[in-house]
Formats: C-alpha cells, sequence, structure tokens
C-alpha cells in the first residue's frame, strides 16, 4: 500500500547529510584550496596578464558547522569561503548541494603543486558546466545559513546552527541584534538596544510585540502618574472629592472577594470588576458603597489574541535551549510515552520537541509532534483505561473518574496527565478531545459555583434549582445531609458533613445543603488524582502564567476551533505551481465544499500533523518556522498519490486529468495512509 511523504526536506548537516565522497578538498603550497577528484587531469597556468588570485585565509569553524566538513563556516550563501572556484567531476554536479561551483567563473584557478616538486609545464582543465542555483534574493543570509537546491530543482536554506531547514528563506537579525557564541559553543543573542541576551533567535514580529507591550506599559505608568499628579495639585472640589475617594479605598484593610479587581476610568474614578460574571460597577463589594451614585455599567471588553500573544511570550521566556527526543512505538504509545515523559526532569520538557516513530523515516520540524500530541491524547483521554469519564450520558467532555484507584498507579499516570497538558499549553499544540468546564475552571484555580453544574449534569442542576425555588416543606420532601453514590456497581452513602445522615433538609438550611451537595458533585472524591495532576502541571507550567483566560479561552487554547470555515481556508491558503484560476484546484475547493466537516478535519490531519486549528484559525497555523499558511504545490505526475509535508503545512498536489480522478487519490490518501516517509 502507497504511503505519502511527510517532512520530507533535505536533511540538515549533522542529522541525516551523507557528504559525496567526491570532492575531497586539500591545500596547495598558497594556502588555496583545492579540490582532488580523484581523476588525474591536467590544469591550465594562469594568464600572464592576471597574477593568481590573493590566498584567503580558512575561516575559523564555528560549533555551528564543524558536525560537517561541507557546511560553509562562513555561513555564506552556498559559497566554499575560497575565491578559487570549487569543481566538480566531469559525470555532472556532486550530491552535494556545496559541492556546486561557486558565482565565479572557471578560468583564473590557482595552480596546485605537488609534493614541493617545480613542474615544468603546467596542465589545464577541461571545463563542467553545472546548473545554476537560481537566484532568490540578492542580499546575504544570516551567519550559519546556506542556500542549496534539492534533486528537484528546488530551493531551499540550511540552519547549520539549529541543524534545520526551511523553505522560506531567513530574515536577517532585527536592527541592534548580533549572534554571538559563548565557550560552550552555545548560541545567543544580544539586543544593544536594550543591553539585554536571549537564547531564542529574534524576528521582526517578536520585536514589535515586545514594543506594543513595552508602550502599553508606558502608557498605563503615564496614566498612573497623571492619575496621582492629580490628587497633589488638584484645586478643584471634584480632585478633593476624588482624593478623599481614594483615601477611603486604601483604608479599607478588606482584601477584595476572590476573582474581583478595583481599576480607575481615565477621569480617576474607581470602579471593580467582576471576573466571574463578567460585569463592572461602581459598587464596593466589600462595603456595598458606590463611588459615583447611580453610577452606569462599563463594558466589560478583554482582547483574547492579545493574551495569548502575552502568553506565548513567556512561554518563550521559560523555554530552554537544546531539544529532547522523544522515541515511542505507535504500537505501545501510551506506555513509551509515559516512561518517556517521566525519565524526563520537568525543567527540560520546555526544551523543543523531537518525536521520533521507529521505522519512519522523516524530521521532526514540529508536524510530527502535532500528530503525537493528538494520538496521545486520544489515548491517555480514553475512558477504557478508567482515568477519565464523560461527564454524563449525552455529554462527551471528560472529568476524573473516581473509580481510578483500581490502577495502583494511577497517582502516577495523573502526575504524568498533568505534564503532558502543560507540555500542549506551553509548546503551542493541540489535544484530541476537551475536558469538562469546571476542569479547566480548576486548571485555572477559580473558584467553582453552582452555574458549572449545568455544563455537565443539567438534570441535576434543574433539581437543585427547584429545591432552591420551592418550599420543600409544603411539598413534603424528605432530605438529609447525604448522597448517594455508585462506583463499579457499588452503592455507598457519603454524608455531607459529620453526621449529615441524620440531619434533615429544612427551607432554614437547604441553601445550605444546596452548596454542599453541588461541591460534591463537582469533586466527588478526586482531591488525590487532581493534586496529583497539578503537581505534574505546574511542574512544567505554572498555573499563574494563565490567570488571565477564563475557562472557554483555556478549552480554545488546548483544542483549537472545532467548526472549519471554508471561506477562511480559502482565503488564507498560497499556491506554487498553481494559481488560483487552475482547474486542478478549482476541483480541490469543490471537493471540500462537497466534504462534511468530519473529512475536512481529516484532510486538514492529513497535511498539517492536527485537526485542530489555532485561535486565529488558518492564519495563524504555524510551521517549522513560525507563522506558515496552508500551501498546496503542483508536484508529480497524474498517477502519483497526493503527498503532505507536516512541517510545513504543504500539499502536494499532482495536476490531475479530472475531478473523479483528484477526488479518488485524494480520498485513498487520507483514508488508507498513515506514518511518515521520504521522497
Amino acid at each position: 500500500m502507497p504511503k505519502h511523504s511527510r517532512d520530507s526536506s533535505p536533511a540538515v548537516d549533522g542529522v541525516d547529510h551523507k557528504s559525496s565522497p567526491s570532492g575531497l578538498r586539500s591545500v596547495n603550497s598558497t594556502g588555496s584550496p583545492i579540490v582532488s577528484l580523484g581523476v588525474s587531469k591536467p590544469l591550465r597556468p594562469p594568464r600572464p596578464s592576471r597574477p593568481p588570485p590573493p590566498t584567503p585565509r580558512r575561516p575559523t569553524s564555528s560549533p555551528a558547522s564543524s558536525s560537517n566538513g561541507s557546511a560553509p563556516a562562513d555561513g555564506s550563501d552556498g559559497q566554499s569561503g575560497s575565491d578559487t572556484p570549487v569543481r566538480t567531476p566531469a559525470s555532472g554536479p556532486s550530491s552535494t548541494p556545496d559541492s556546486s561551483p561557486s558565482a565565479g567563473s572557471d578560468r583564473n584557478s590557482t595552480p596546485a603543486s605537488s609534493s614541493g616538486a617545480t613542474a615544468t609545464r603546467q596542465p589545464t582543465i577541461t571545463p563542467v558546466v553545472t546548473p545554476r542555483v537560481p537566484a532568490v534574493n540578492a542580499g546575504p543570509l544570516p551567519p550559519g545559513w546556506e542556500q542549496r537546491v534539492d534533486q528537484n530543482g528546488r530551493v531551499y536554506f540550511v540552519d547549520h546552527v539549529e541543524k534545520r531547514t526551511t523553505w522560506e528563506r531567513p530574515e536577517p537579525l532585527p536592527p541592534g541584534w548580533e549572534r554571538r557564541v559563548d565557550q560552550m559553543g552555545r548560541v545567543y543573542f544580544v539586543d544593544h538596544i536594550t543591553r539585554t541576551t536571549t537564547w531564542q533567535r529574534p524576528t521582526m514580529e517578536t520585536v514589535r510585540n515586545y514594543e506594543q507591550w513595552q508602550h502599553q506599559r508606558s502608557q498605563l505608568q503615564g496614566a498612573m502618574q497623571q492619575f496621582n499628579q492629580r490628587f497633589i495639585f488638584g484645586e478643584t472640589l471634584n480632585a478633593l472629592y476624588l482624593y478623599m475617594t481614594y483615601i477611603c479605598l486604601l483604608l479599607n484593610e478588606k482584601p477584595l472577594p476572590e476573582g474581583w479587581e478595583m481599576r480607575f476610568t481615565v477621569d480617576g474614578i474607581p470602579y471593580f470588576v467582576d471576573h466571574n460574571r463578567r460585569t463592572t460597577t461602581y459598587i464596593d463589594p466589600r462595603t456595598g458603597k458606590s463611588s459615583l451614585e447611580n453610577g452606569p455599567q462599563i463594558t466589560y471588553v478583554r482582547d483574547f489574541k492579545a493574551k495569548v500573544q502575552y502568553f506565548r511570550f513567556w512561554c518563550q521566556q521559560l523555554s530552554l535551549p537544546q531539544h529532547i527526543k522523544i522515541t515511542v512505538s505507535r504500537k505501545t504509545l501510551f506506555e513509551d510515552s509515559f516512561q518517556q515523559i517521566m525519565s524526563f526532569n520537568a525543567q527540560d520538557l520546555r526544551r523543543r520537541l523531537w518525536i521520533i516513530f521507529p521505522g519512519e523515516e522523516g524530521l521532526d520540524y514540529g508536524g510530527v509532534a502535532r500528530e503525537w500530541f493528538f494520538l496521545l491524547s486520544h489515548e491517555v483521554l480514553n475512558p477504557m483505561y478508567c482515568l477519565f469519564e464523560y461527564a454524563g450520558k449525552d455529554n462527551y467532555c471528560l472529568q476524573i473518574n473516581p473509580a481510578s484507584y483500581i490502577n495502583p498507579d494511577h497517582l502516577k499516570y495523573f502526575k504524568f496527565i498533568g505534564r503532558f497538558i502543560a507540555m500542549a499549553l506551553f509548546h503551542g499544540k493541540f489535544i484530541d478531545t476537551g475536558f469538562s468546564l469546571p476542569f479547566y475552571k480548576r486548571i485555572l484555580n477559580k473558584p467553582l459555583a453552582l452555574k458549572d453544574l449545568e455544563s455537565i449534569d443539567p438534570e441535576f442542576y434543574n433539581s437543585l434549582i427547584w429545591i432552591k425555588d420551592n418550599d420543600i416543606e409544603e411539598c413534603g420532601l424528605e432530605m438529609f445531609f447525604s448522597v448517594d453514590k455508585e462506583i463499579l456497581g457499588e452503592i455507598t452513602t457519603h454524608e455531607l458533613k459529620p453526621g449529615g445522615g441524620d440531619i434533615q433538609v429544612t427551607e432554614e438550611n437547604k441553601e445550605e445543603y444546596i452548596r454542599l451537595v453541588a461541591e460534591w458533585r463537582l469533586s466527588r472524591g478526586v482531591e488525590e488524582q487532581t493534586q496529583a495532576f497539578f503537581e505534574g502541571f505546574n511542574e512544567v507550567l505554572p498555573q499563574q502564567y494563565l490567570q488571565y483566560f477564563d475557562a472557554k479561552e483555556l478549552e480554545v487554547m488546548l483544542c483549537g476551533m472545532q467548526e472549519i470555515d471554508l471561506a477562511d481556508w480559502q482565503r488564507n491558503t498560497i499556491y506554487r505551481h498553481y494559481a488560483r484560476s487552475s482547474k486542478q484546484i478549482i476541483w480541490f475547493w469543490q471537493f471540500i465544499k462537497e466534504m462534511d466537516n468530519e473529512k475536512r478535519m481529516r484532510l486538514l490531519q492529513f497535511v498539517t500533523g492536527t485537526c485542530r486549528l489555532p485561535v486565529g484559525g488558518f492564519a495563524d497555523l504555524m510551521g517549522s518556522n513560525g507563522p506558515q499558511k496552508f500551501c498546496i504545490e503542483k508536484v508529480g505526475k497524474e498517477n502519483w498519490l497526493p503527498r503532505s509535508h507536516t512541517c510545513f503545512n504543504r500539499l502536494d498536489l499532482p495536476p490531475y486529468k479530472s475531478y473523479e480522478q483528484l477526488k479518488e487519490k485524494l480520498m485513498f490518501a487520507i483514508e488508507e495512509t498513515e506514518g511518515f516517509g521520504q521522497e
């Protein structure tokens, strides 16, 4: 059965690159590098009118290029580091990209001396015509980068520092930044403007985001300074009133209730924000007094995308250099991942992940990791393992199973799952299924309320509301402060408070009963499991970094968007060797329109490695080097199957002759293939 290829971009030096046996370098008596081709060919002497070129200094090998001698030490655009052209055998260009000739011609080569003997007649060289590397950009590449061409004539770029490849030409460092190497050979970057250093390679986007954050911070500080100056220099009664109000607030020693925050308007008037209900008011919840009589409600607005960018910024600050390798088998994915993740120090899980499936050839530049998160989440959250259960009969959101204790190691597994979920948030990956809304509130360390019951058990919630709104004594209901629970077919009685089995519920104490029974239904004996989960979670990602999100926002961050917007997909798709008007592209979108949402997600998983979308939809799709839009490229013949490159979100679509053929090949590719191969 044919397999599609993922991440088949050419390998990087030091990873899977094999240098050609031809093109071995040596140095002549002048210090210029020459090429030994294994065949004795005559060399033509230099013209009398032109002296030999000056002997260049051999560049010092950097740690990034020392892993392979064929990598350019100066990080140039595929140049050899010498003025003497590098020559190839007459049979054709070498298999290694850096054995192709440099920009110079075949003239003016430095003659070689043989063992110090003086030759009376210099031989000549037969010119060899080699294919030119297509020019992508006239600008120089950043240090440590190299431009190459694969066997299909496509230009790609090699980063010898981080040992990765990309189709996109790398951008130079932002102004004011410098790349340096420490004594241990580790690459870091210096910002001469702010006089700071970082392990992460800066881009124009990250610098711009940081500048915006600084600008907003300075604006806030300026507003607070202006606010304070108003109290000091104000001469009107209004200023005096605001000053007295502010002093009264400071003298109020009671802290604000959980979920509340005090803010100030542009006029310096204090108001209070209830993050639990998403409302604002001028009434102080501690005193019940209003800072403005009959003050209007202020619209509560929160920029989710800005909060996500702020969270990603802190994840970059917490990340560590280098990467860790996680080798797992598809057949024993759960157990292998458990052993691997728990064997690492929790801090190491913040490094870049390098996922390896034995027997599958491919480099993980993000696509393999996305699939690993997706597949492993499907395994660990499967209710068949008895670690989690569905929240209700018709609610397929997950919550911790109180009967998980049948597995003697269940607490270790919950700690592992806590690490895994934190890794997904930290590295920006999505999982297959989601948790119940109260569970997300527990992750955010927010208090649970009676209203949260409605999302997991509407019938139980409605029964409590009925008890709250009706007189239970008139109805003749006989209830006690105890509930019955069933675990593994065994029914036991749980007292909501000490001696609750003998305390009857009345009109006077029914509010306490509703509160206690709601707390029991939302937790019901999973305290140990929850504690183990958060122990593993906080080791990787402390919960305070999520404090600005609510439960629904956290669900979107972890699970992505469910429905696929076809218009957004088309709008954020790019094409290579195709046009929007090409008949194959028209057929492709016609086929997508005929699909249901489930098949669209499977196609999306085939190309990107996951069926989930980021917060911003297709516009925010990420590749191995950052933002990477969905791409359709014309590759292959009409009898070929489509191929996918999950690290670059690219679909190789052959030029099929009919709509039926395109539909058949695409369906076969997304339904019958799995794993990674090599072109």
